[in-house]
């Protein structure tokens, strides 16, 4: 029996969640830092890299592991919440109109903070952009994001987007780059479109890992599309993560433009390029192919990766939710999650399948009023 609209919406956002939950606390580091650090691979929830995690790094003092979701999730469920007071298809100023205050005007609880506390005080550097250029800038919000540090900032949180497009991966591509606008540039706001597509594609009826990756290269430009044509023909070489992981690396390195050592990014790192593009979608897209579609296997060998983890995880995890439906996710892991975390992770996902159905009868709406007109015109003398 195929999942429901709810239920594959469910199963995106909480698979997600959970993913970028269990990267977090390897965020950064390399398989066999994580192996030694964890006397084997990750394979469910766990504490924090360092015991002393409040001094290990001054610059990031977050309570990262035991189940936290990070700003990934913050920033996913606050496009949620954009939607529901939009109910509609969102552009560039809806980010400045709703997203921008919801991150400036309402304390919330940010679990790696283990406190309430505005969400701009704990989203990183590049989404605090979107901020200081819109409510402090007053940048035309359809370029604000020319001149951010090109990264992965956008993507992360574009599930939304290809839910409320579901089963229609151009128009979650197309929406997608006009939410990114504020944000990012260049293949960072390319791969947020991708991205956004290859979840829409995930609701399609019958979808399989192979159908969303065809879907995402349908629509994927330049250095995007390369680097997800070179990791994925790498991926369909294996069934088992531990043996992707150095391939998929090694597949993705080209594109890549941090370099070997992720704390020290190199110097042309997440700058503008058509040959380029970030890391996380491309990898994401490898291990769902590796997972043949399977949730637990997808996202193990996500935060086993490395290196921007949590990201890879929680897309990973939304892809390999829509496939499968709520079910997919295991429930000790959300359960887990949930709790450590103080925070609903359904509750953000029935309001956006509520949107979801209203967006789709004003875009059914929308297209007859459109073909009655076409028809008029076409019939005209």
């Amino acid at each position: 029996m195929q999942p429901t609209l709810e239920d594959r919406i469910t199963g995106c956002l909480v698979g997600a969640a959970v993913g970028d939950a269990l990267g977090g606390p390897v965020e950064g580091w390399t398989p066999e830092q994580i192996a030694e650090r964890h006397g084997g691979r990750v394979r469910g929830i766990v504490g924090p890299f360092h015991a002393d995690w409040r001094t290990a790094r001054p610059i990031a003092p977050y309570h990262k592991g035991d189940g936290h979701v990070t700003d990934d999730t913050l920033m996913t469920h606050a496009l949620v919440r954009v939607y529901v007071k939009v109910r509609d298809h969102l552009d560039a100023y809806s980010v400045a109109e709703h997203l921008v205050p919801d991150l400036i005007g309402t304390p919330r609880w940010v679990p790696e903070l283990e406190a309430e506390a505005l969400p701009l005080q704990r989203i990183f550097l590049a989404e605090k952009w979107i901020v200081a250029r819109l409510h402090y800038g007053h940048v035309d919000p359809r370029e604000a994001g020319v001149g951010n540090i090109v990264n992965c900032g956008a993507a992360m949180y574009m599930a939304p987007v290809g839910a409320v497009n579901a089963g229609n991966p151009a128009g979650a591509y197309a929406e997608a780059l006009e939410v990114a606008a504020p944000h990012q540039s260049s293949y960072g706001r390319e791969a947020a479109g991708v991205f956004a597509a290859a979840v829409a594609a995930a609701f399609l009826p019958g979808a399989t890992a192979t159908s969303v990756v065809d879907e995402a290269l349908a629509l994927a430009k330049d250095g995007t599309r390369a680097a997800i044509e070179a990791v994925c023909e790498a991926a369909v070489a294996y069934d088992d993560w531990e043996r992707a992981l150095g391939p998929l690396r090694e597949a993705v390195a080209p594109f890549d433009t941090v370099g070997p050592h992720y704390r020290e990014p190199s110097l042309g790192a997440r700058r503008p390029s058509r040959l380029h593009a970030i890391e996380e979608l491309p990898v994401a897209l490898g291990m769902l192919l590796v997972a043949g579609g399977r949730y637990e296997p997808a996202v193990l060998g996500s935060v086993n990766y490395g290196r921007d983890c949590d990201s890879i995880a929680t897309m990973s995890g939304a892809l390999a939710g829509a496939l499968g439906g709520s079910a997919a996710v295991p429930e000790r892991w959300s359960t887990g999650v949930s709790r450590a975390s103080r925070l609903d992770l359904r509750a953000p996902a029935a309001d956006l399948a509520a949107v979801t159905r209203e967006v789709f009868l004003r875009d059914t709406v929308r297209r007859r009023t459109h073909e009655a007109a076409f028809t008029a015109l076409t019939e005209a003398g």
